[in-house]
């Protein structure tokens, strides 16, 4: 078959002129140990699958019906969980689509929007697409983020907490720093991992998610997804938590593009996991458990990693090779992510996997590390 040619002479300028997101494989191989895309290793609670076969069962001819527009059920499910009301509460086609929505809503300004350089690869092509300035601060040597470098002029600031990816947590204090050194900018904080990380500060128990810090601070707009760790990257399912007025332009801007966001499994699903907490929390202490031990074995090869707080790790080899080593373990039907980009070539991102994946990962690792060092003796 020739290959085909795309006329884009009907296209509009901004279509001609987008440079699309381009989101970690999805390969077809049989036996194939897949730790580029930060799925979950886990399955959804059973309860998802109760809810949403009983939608099917006992009110499959409401399917013709449009779905709740504001998926009030789903919204009341997650305020109950964080002790919030219903009004601060939004929901969206997976966090992609709600942080699209936060794009349009709060940034398009004079002034521009500032993100880490090392980041979600999303930012930029949201800010492209709506003609947002984008100014990207660099993140410190040792890929933190540091507050002080955000002291200029925007509209707003966004930040993935845990980053992505490097898997390192911004403090809340700084959050807090942030929002009150720009009050007059919405200071979102994109959560995809946070259920990852540890709940300990200086030994105790302590606040993670910058959730908690919505009613003490009005321009703080957090985003979630169900995508990560309720392992339903396959329902499109994405939430954020802010101020009601925050709430209400998101709520106005998805309603002038599509007022039924969520279909009606979609809400079924998500709430029964939302009611699962006991089992969202084996899960995620599982994850925990075997993030902590991959990145034991990959330092004992001697890899640099750095101390994730998310469901993946992003590790240095010995020799720097990382390009090299993604591609041995292809070759193996082991899929990592590399990005060929300035400061992090030298490293990859591993989704943690089930304890048999993360074994297989690090017995092929030996084994290529053995390889080369009998080829250097």
């Amino acid at each position: 078959m020739s290959e085909l040619k795309i006329d884009t002479r009907l296209w509009s300028y901004k279509a001609r002129n987008l440079s699309p997101y381009v989101p970690g494989e999805q390969p077809q191989h049989e036996n194939l140990c897949k730790l580029n895309t930060n799925e979950n290793p886990f399955p959804p609670s059973p309860k998802v699958g109760e809810a949403i076969a009983k939608v099917l069962a006992q009110q499959a001819d409401e399917l013709r019906l449009y779905p709740a527009p504001e998926s009030d059920g789903l919204r009341a499910a997650l305020a109950e969980l964080y002790s919030l009301d219903i009004n601060q509460v939004f929901v969206g086609n997976g966090s992609d689509e709600v942080l699209a929505l936060i794009f349009a809503s709060f940034f398009l300004k004079e002034r521009p929007v500032l993100a880490p350089d090392i980041s979600y690869s999303f930012y930029p092509v949201y800010a492209h697409t709506f003609g947002i300035e984008l100014v990207q601060i660099a993140l410190e040597a040792d890929f933190s983020i540091s507050p002080d470098a955000y002291r200029q002029p925007c509209s707003g600031i966004i930040i993935a907490n845990p980053n992505a990816p490097t898997g390192l947590l911004l403090s809340l204090a700084d959050i807090r720093k942030l929002a009150g050194e720009h009050s007059n900018s919405v200071i979102v904080i994109d959560e995809a991992y946070i259920d990852f990380a540890q709940k300990e500060e200086n030994g105790s128990d302590a606040e993670v998610s910058a959730v908690s810090l919505i009613n003490e601070c009005d321009n703080i707009l957090v985003t979630q997804t169900f995508s990560k760790s309720r392992s339903l990257a396959g329902l499109r399912v994405g939430m954020a938590f802010g101020n009601p007025s925050l709430i209400e332009a998101l709520t106005r801007m998805k309603n002038s593009f599509n007022s039924y966001p969520l279909d009606k499994l979609a809400q079924a699903g998500a709430t029964a996991s939302v009611l699962d907490v006991e089992y969202f929390t084996q899960t995620c202490q599982q994850v925990i458990d075997l993030r902590q031990a991959l990145s034991a074995e990959l330092m004992a090869l001697e890899y640099n990693v750095l101390p994730s707080q998310a469901n993946f790790v992003f590790a240095r080899p010995k020799n720097g090779n990382a390009s090299g080593v993604a591609a041995a373990l292809r070759e193996q039907g082991i899929i990592v992510r590399h990005f060929d980009k300035p400061r992090i070539h030298e490293y990859l991102r591993i989704t943690v996997g089930t304890a048999e994946q993360n074994k297989r990962l690090i017995a092929a690792l030996t084994a290529l590390q053995t390889e080369a060092e009998t080829a250097i003796n």
